[in-house]
């Protein structure tokens, strides 16, 4: 508890972790489309913030025996969850109602090692009409994304197509692979990245790492981004795992900090989030500062996702699930955490409409402590 109440003390002050802490033995203008609503103080003054404390209810364990699992994707009708196993390269079905889990096919090209493999997942915007699954994966040379046609008419295994690259060049390393992906309200779509454990390159605007990227679906530059011909959306950023929407479209995204703060950011287009001069609160008016920060050991964030008036953000090494009240862009009241400890390593959050949440475990990630059953999906209600 003491380390609880030193975070949630420490809420407003700052934010930025590798997958378990700071070793590798651990882990402009507003464009058209954009996801910035107007955050000025009477703006948000004539939002209302959910209430200061809230709760969780673990209704059940919708599936068990996964292996790494990294990215989910849940189906349109919410049926059943596409789910990434990132060591195997593999991308499973899995029924929101029974548990049943169908091997869909391995996806070409992985190359699992550390913190990298097959990670992040996204539906096309017009899945309906072109059953395209995207996926971020680290291959031999670097971090890329492509995207697959999911033939349900095939039998189970040989239902992925072959993977077509739409994006290339994002610097791989042993740690700090980034990895979330996620088609925005503007059918564009967003990839959090890491700077690969070589610290220059979040600072650097030509370089692809340590970046939040926007990209169209076909992997070019998205109109109207913060700098010309250039996919990137903000820079200054350690390790960008988690991204999530609001009802506003206010985009905001998870990072790990190095060995003082994590962050929960609000994403303004052609912002510096600091990295590696601030982790975490900086004087600096140049860095776009947190809406707040966790020391490592209570958090190291990878997932989000918006309900209830809240970001849930899941916690690796603080194995927690902490709720942070909003306010437009700012918390409205210290973050809460959830289920301590309880079901170990918490990778990945993901809406299942309404005040229910599907969370998933990562614990055979090679850091954490496997019990039995793990790794698992569980179905959340949350306040």
């Amino acid at each position: 508890m003491p380390a609880l109440l030193a975070a949630t003390a420490l809420l407003l002050t700052a934010g930025c972790s590798s997958d378990g802490g700071g070793s590798p033995g651990d882990e402009g203008s507003t464009p058209p489309g954009s996801t910035t609503a107007d955050s000025s103080p009477s703006a948000q003054a004539a939002e209302q913030a959910p209430p200061a404390k809230g709760s969780v209810k673990v209704l059940r364990t919708v599936t068990t025996g996964l292996n790494t699992p990294w990215g989910i994707a849940p189906l349109p009708d919410d049926s059943a969850l596409l789910v990434a196993s990132r060591d195997q390269g593999t991308i499973t079905k899995v029924d929101v109602k029974t548990g049943k889990k169908t091997e869909l096919g391995k996806v070409s090209g992985v190359s699992a090692a550390g913190e990298g493999g097959l990670l992040g997942l996204a539906l096309s915007p017009d899945y309906a009409s072109d059953h395209m699954v995207y996926a971020y994966f680290t291959s031999a040379s670097d971090n890329r994304i492509v995207r697959m046609l999911y033939d349900t008419k095939k039998p189970a295994g040989e239902q992925l197509g072959a993977p077509d690259t739409i994006f290339k060049g994002i610097p791989k390393g042993y740690i700090h692979n980034g990895g979330r992906i996620a088609f925005g309200p503007d059918k564009m779509l967003y990839a959090g990245t890491g700077e690969s454990g070589d610290r220059g390159l979040a600072q650097d605007k030509k370089s692809l790492g340590g970046k939040i990227l926007r990209m169209t679906p076909e992997g070019e530059p998205a109109p109207g981004n913060p700098f010309p011909d250039s996919p990137v959306y903000t820079y200054g950023h350690r390790n960008v795992q988690g991204l999530a929407w609001d009802p506003e479209q206010r985009l905001f995204a998870s990072e790990f900090g190095q060995d003082t703060w994590d962050e929960l950011n609000a994403i303004k287009p052609g912002d510096n989030y600091g990295w590696p001069d601030a982790e975490g609160k900086s004087s600096d008016a140049k860095y776009h500062n947190p809406i707040a920060q966790w020391h490592t050991d209570d958090a190291s964030p990878s997932g989000i996702a918006y309900a209830e008036g809240s970001i849930w953000m899941a916690g690796l090494k603080g194995q927690r699930l902490w709720r942070i009240p909003l306010k437009g862009t700012v918390a409205s009241a210290a973050p809460q955490a959830f289920l301590e400890g309880k079901y170990g390593r918490l990778r990945t959050v993901v809406s299942a409409g309404g005040d229910k949440l599907w969370v998933t475990t990562s614990n055979t990630d090679g850091r954490g402590t496997p019990k039995s059953g793990d790794d698992r999906i569980l179905e959340l209600e949350v306040r």
